[in-house]
């Protein structure tokens, strides 16, 4: 990582005070970047920040990952970082209004897995959002595939954490057992703890459960079903399902004898507490440059 580099200035002994208010009043406009240099603070690039995660995650490069800038410029200075789920245009901002300039985001922030703006061509809405972000300019990093492969997945831990589940919780393990509540009280506490206004659930809601799987995000309907049948959990609490996968297993589940249940909490917010809790888990280890977590929110009104 590259040291920062600091300007110096030789000051003659005798400054009057109107030099003094002058020298004060230009600093006091100087952009965030700038004025940093003029006070001693650490300055980092974008892609030195991205180095220190790597190296304090113990994390190696992965082939072909979907973890690349979006937008902007690895050489940037940073000025402030929002985490969040989507990098939407309201966040886009909201980023800018706070006077930071990289968005680290853990999902897609042109509506497909590889961010390829020729997903459908001329797509207008990827162009007006592209400009938002030059206008601001905003870099943009998703981070999906590294954030998944610390040690505990900070997606998973930070779900936990929220949940007030941490000391069920053993690394790399989804699968936990809590103490005893019924589903309508798991479905409760799950609404309040993770902020979710509405869910879904496939259930007896009086029926008493114990033993949870998590499988946040969108895992796929094959790795939801290995899980509901090699753990054989009480309730499988998910992100988002294909509806004729996972939904349709535990629907028939149920009618063959079986007492699971299903808890579907949508994508975004199944997984917004992990990149919660990467401001816990990044700021210790970057000082002079402030995180802030903003929740990009469920796109959905529930009617």
């Amino acid at each position: 990582m590259k040291k920062s580099t600091r300007n110096s200035f030789t000051r003659r002994k005798f400054i009057s005070a109107s030099a003094i208010s002058a020298g004060a009043l230009a600093l006091s406009s100087v952009k965030p970047a700038l004025a940093g240099i003029f006070t001693g603070q650490k300055q980092y690039t974008v892609q030195q920040i991205i180095d220190l995660i790597m190296k304090e995650g113990n994390l190696s490069p992965i082939p072909n990952t979907v973890d690349t800038l979006k937008s902007g410029d690895a050489n940037m200075v940073v000025t402030g970082i929002v985490t969040t789920m989507f990098a939407t245009v309201e966040l886009i901002e909201k980023t800018a209004k706070l006077g930071a300039n990289f968005i680290i985001a853990h999902e897609p922030t042109f509506y497909n897995h590889r961010d390829d703006p020729n997903w459908v061509k001329d797509n207008h809405v990827v162009k007006q959002k592209q400009a938002l972000l030059k206008k601001h300019n905003i870099t943009v990093w998703r981070c999906h595939d590294y954030i998944h492969s610390l040690k505990p997945d900070a997606v998973i831990y930070g779900a936990m954490k929220k949940l007030n589940w941490l000391p069920y919780y053993a690394a790399a393990e989804p699968t936990i057992t809590i103490p005893v509540l019924s589903l309508g009280a798991l479905v409760k506490h799950l609404k309040t703890s993770l902020g979710i206004a509405h869910l879904r659930v496939i259930g007896d809601l009086e029926k008493n459960c114990s033993r949870v799987t998590y499988l946040p995000g969108a895992p796929g309907g094959q790795m939801q079903v290995s899980f509901a049948e090699a753990k054989t959990p009480d309730v499988l609490i998910v992100g988002e399902v294909s509806e004729w996968e996972t939904a349709e297993y535990i629907r028939d589940a149920r009618l063959l004898g079986s007492d699971i249940a299903l808890v579907i909490l949508g994508h975004n917010m199944s997984e917004d507490p992990g990149m919660d809790y990467f401001v816990d888990w990044l700021q210790p280890k970057l000082t002079g440059v402030r995180i802030t977590h903003i929740k990009s929110g469920d796109p959905f009104t529930w009617l």
